[in-house]
């Protein structure tokens, strides 16, 4: 099956776990979609000046504005053709924190040139970013994201490095534990480590084709450009 990951991995993508391979196959060939439940043995903030923007992102789903521990998380990746008929992979996560949930959303897409991912954020699809994908040698997922843009109307613009930060997600299988584990950090190039999360899950996997989107998991806007 090819789905959005394997284009833009290419061979790369055969390294992976195969655990890894069937979670990142999910797609609108392969017709499944991925539901990952587990728990987040942290979910951390840096210092207290990343509140604000914390709080910020929070109102439209982007990152996390509440820190934990033993957070129990569900990762929700379903395949859909978005409005301009490209195919779109969500990458919701639900947190549930004291004081009630929190979500953090993303939709996935192919790049224009094939070679990477491409990631918006939030509710309304205000920013986007280039992911590349990395098989290790140990058969682990590396995610790591390139620039920044900020899509609003007739806005268009790359978020300064002083404001803007870069994530790396590495994401692997324990043979052992029967469970991925995942580990999140968002750093700023001038002020350090932002947010992060670090935990495992297990995965389901669903016929999409008979259950389709629920309501909600889609964005409010989608955005056209890349």
């Amino acid at each position: 099956m090819t789905s959005i990951f394997r284009k833009a991995m290419g061979a790369g993508f055969d390294r992976l776990h195969p655990q890894l391979q069937r979670r990142f196959s999910v797609g609108l060939e392969s017709g499944e979609a991925c539901t990952g439940r587990g728990v987040m043995d942290r979910v951390w903030h840096g210092g207290a000046f990343v509140k604000p923007f914390l709080a910020l992102g929070g109102t439209r789903n982007i990152l996390v504005p509440r820190a934990g521990r033993a957070v129990p998380f569900v990762i929700e990746n379903v395949p859909y053709t978005d409005s301009f008929g490209r195919e779109t992979v969500t990458f919701v996560r639900t947190f549930d924190l004291p004081g009630g949930p929190r979500r953090f959303d993303a939709q996935m897409v192919l790049g224009p040139k094939g070679d990477r991912v491409l990631d918006y954020l939030g509710t309304h699809q205000h920013l986007a970013t280039d992911l590349y994908f990395h098989a290790e040698a140990d058969g682990s997922l590396l995610i790591r994201s390139g620039t920044h843009r900020f899509r609003e109307g007739v806005v268009d613009a790359r978020v300064p490095e002083l404001i803007g930060a870069t994530a790396e997600v590495r994401e692997s299988y324990d043979d052992g534990a029967g469970r991925f584990r995942i580990r999140v950090r968002v750093v700023n190039r001038y002020f350090g480590p932002l947010f992060g999360y670090e935990g495992s899950f297990t995965a389901t996997y669903s016929d999409v084709r008979a259950r389709g989107v629920r309501p909600g998991l889609r964005p409010v806007r989608e955005e056209a450009r890349a």
